[in-house]
């Protein structure tokens, strides 16, 4: 399917439902932290046969809000993939219907290059092809014990015929 066949799909739908995305076994809720946040961990659009799931900015958390792998760069990036590949699942999907990501460093100078290898290993595991669009960025994020966050934006078919998109 190219993605003009895509648009066209989506572009008849008579309805959008929308519903948040959880996956409390492995991220609790922003409303439940000591001092809770207002966001959802991920919105779910449906648009016909077509689904997008926006997943928020994802961190090196626990089920209990709790901060893991305090000071270890790697074991931290490779638990966002671990939360946003569980995110993902709940709803039915894959890190291949990922088609773009934006990745919060603390310190691009730093950790880029690390970031770049535990990001290419993972995607290379997943066999990922084509690899999603992505955008790096050096911020100070909301914890000072974490070192990366990372959003996704999935698109994936519901109906049966379930083929890439491209």
């Amino acid at each position: 399917m190219t993605i003009n066949e895509a648009l066209s799909e989506v572009a008849t739908a008579t309805k959008l439902d929308k519903k948040p995305i959880s996956a409390l076994e492995v991220l609790n809720e922003a409303y439940d932290y000591a001092r809770p946040s207002s966001f959802s961990r991920g919105v779910r659009l449906d648009f016909g046969n077509f689904a997008v799931l926006l997943i928020s900015g994802t961190a090196s958390l626990g089920p209990n809000g709790e901060t893991l792998h305090i000071g270890d760069f790697r074991a931290q990036t490779r638990r966002v993939f671990t939360n946003i590949e569980t995110l993902l699942a709940a709803e039915g999907a894959t890190w291949k219907d990922v088609v773009r990501t934006t990745c919060y460093l603390r310190d691009m100078d730093r950790d880029y290059a690390a970031f770049n290898e535990e990001r290419t290993a993972f995607y290379q595991q997943q066999q990922m092809d084509p690899l999603p669009a992505s955008t790096g960025i050096e911020v100070r994020l909301c914890r000072p014990e974490l070192l990366l966050e990372m959003d996704a934006i999935a698109i994936f078919r519901t109906d049966s015929k379930n083929e890439p998109v491209s």
